[in-house]
């Protein structure tokens, strides 16, 4: 998963040169290192940040310290007024505006916490903000940028369309538009952090972990850290279906990603910015993925140290961390994820509860297939022993096998393996489901259905924005010249649906079939392969 690895220098001498604040003065480096990014130093030392930001805390997770074998601290930016980091960048941008400008306003396209941050900065200032919003946005967002006073255009159904409205209503009114990641003075507001932290931490650290959706802050963080502190890394953390900045630096140049997973919906971009591209493909020690389960297991982390909710991608960075001690076998070393917002849907906590144990390698789940006889249910609990089963889903369905959707308590991810092992021994044919997210967000509250009747089902999993209708308009959409035969849909608590059908396509119709898809609007992905779904559902 590692990218680069260039900034493992020796620290160098340090000579006082500006008080950053005047109650506690730090150290700045004398030195040649990138001296194409010197500008940022100044730009961050000099940013205005403060009249509406507060110096967040670096908070010691005691708990996870204690279960890595490594000193963890977290950056506490959900600790905000705006509960998110983005209210430093966008006040440092619009607080350099010229008077004329603002008195005409400003106006950004957001769906989430950079919306907030500029209504708050336009708040302090006097100034008014117009927020272009897609109407897929949930309510309580669009309150919330209300709640501050910005006014509020809902246009389009992605962030895109909200973009495109935004930047022709700023050509027609002359306001001045905010961009949440790609402007200097944005990155050098969110660069703050990074000076915050090697100001509260004098001592040695190993490595400080940033989420990336469009690089704003990872590029202020490593722009900081980075001419000060050379020898800490800076490792940027995305999650493996929302990953444009990996894939970008990989390719040498900015890449558009087709689809972006959403799960982490405040780092789901699929183009990153000219600039934060620049700087992190310059000073970024490495960029690490983590899946949906793993963003799940590091909220319940940050909960059960913080007694705090953070919103997913506010977790994405401790995801990372974990990830990088696994991978890497570090001991002993100080380590900080900077937590990066808590603008958390209070529903989507079932969902996250639901994976946070997967994620944390204390539950594994798998298809089993044991003889239809008696005696068989009691031959398999015992071949469990004394583990406790976290879930178990059976229905009648063959004179000759049996097939269970069973859940497990586990000891670790490790102990799956140990598992699977009993079922070798035991001669129990299995299949692992653990990593299936089909099987995860579907499969497990459908296990038991078949329809011997239908012969051709092509099985797709889809995901849709979320706000009112979205359902009905979904399946209006769906209605082509095929028959659904199977369906599934669980609303998350999040901005988007997530929905499992089946549809009968004759195998003469798979090419206008496959054409239908590609023309539907949505992001999909088939399933029909899918092993699971072949021991529970298919004909």
């Amino acid at each position: 998963m590692g990218i680069m690895a260039k900034h493992d220098l020796p620290r160098q001498a340090y000579a006082p040169t500006l008080n950053v604040f005047s109650q506690n003065p730090f150290m700045i480096m004398t030195r040649n290192f990138y001296p194409e990014y010197h500008d940022y130093l100044t730009r961050i030392l000099t940013s205005s940040v403060y009249d509406v930001a507060v110096e967040t805390p670096l908070d010691f997770a005691a708990n996870l310290s204690r279960r890595l074998n490594n000193t963890v601290y977290l950056k506490r930016e959900d600790l905000q007024p705006v509960f998110s980091f983005k209210i430093r960048g966008a006040y440092n941008k619009m607080s350099k505006l010229p008077e004329n400008a603002l008195q005409k306003g400003v106006i950004t396209a957001s769906a989430g916490n950079h919306a907030q941050g500029v209504a708050l900065s336009a708040q302090k200032l006097g100034c008014t903000a117009t927020i272009v919003m897609p109407e897929t946005t949930p309510q309580i967002k669009v309150d919330a940028v209300k709640a501050r006073g910005g006014k509020v255009v809902l246009a389009g159904v992605s962030y895109n369309d909200a973009y495109d409205h935004a930047m022709k209503l700023a050509a027609q009114s002359g306001l001045t538009y905010i961009a949440p990641f790609d402007d200097p003075d944005v990155i050098a507001g969110q660069g703050t952090v990074g000076m915050e932290i090697v100001r509260q931490h004098a001592k040695p650290i190993h490595a400080v972990f940033v989420p990336i959706g469009g690089g704003g802050l990872a590029a202020g963080v490593a722009a900081f850290i980075k001419q000060v502190r050379p020898e800490i890394k800076v490792i940027g953390v995305q999650t493996n279906d929302s990953c444009a900045m990996k894939v970008s630096i990989a390719a040498g140049e900015r890449v558009a990603l087709k689809d972006v997973g959403l799960f982490t919906d405040g780092t789901a971009v699929k183009l990153v910015g000219e600039e934060t591209f620049r700087l992190c493909r310059d000073l970024l020690d490495d960029i690490i993925t983590v899946d949906t389960d793993a963003v799940c297991g590091a909220l319940k982390d940050v909960f059960d140290d913080t007694r705090s909710i953070c919103e997913p991608s506010g977790a994405l960075a401790l995801a990372g961390l974990k990830a990088y001690v696994a991978r890497n076998g570090v001991r002993d070393e100080t380590l900080m994820a900077i937590t990066s917002g808590a603008n958390m849907n209070f529903h989507r906590l079932r969902h996250v509860s639901e994976r946070s144990e997967l994620g944390e390698g204390n539950e594994a789940i798998f298809a089993v297939s044991i003889p239809e006889r008696a005696g068989s249910f009691r031959h398999f609990i015992n071949v469990l022993a004394s583990r406790n089963i976290t879930e178990f889903n059976y229905r009648y369905g063959d004179d000759d096998v049996a097939h269970i959707f069973v859940g497990i308590q586990t000891s670790g991810s490790h102990d799956s393996n140990n598992i699977a092992s009993d079922f070798q021994a035991a001669q129990i044919p299995y299949i692992d489901l653990s990593n299936d997210e089909m099987a995860k967000v579907h499969l497990r509250y459908m296990v038991g259905g078949r329809n011997p009747k239908v012969q051709n089902e092509r099985l797709m999993s889809f995901e849709f924005p979320e706000r009112p209708q979205a359902l009905a308009q979904f399946l209006n959409q769906m209605q082509g010249d095929w028959n659904i035969t199977l369906f599934h849909y669980r609303n998350h608590g999040a901005d988007y649906g997530r929905v499992l059908v089946g549809i009968d396509v004759p195998e003469s119709d798979s090419a206008a079939f496959d054409a239908f898809l590609d023309n539907l609007g949505y992001a999909y992905e088939e399933q029909t392969d899918n092993a699971a779904y072949r021991l529970f559902l298919a004909a």
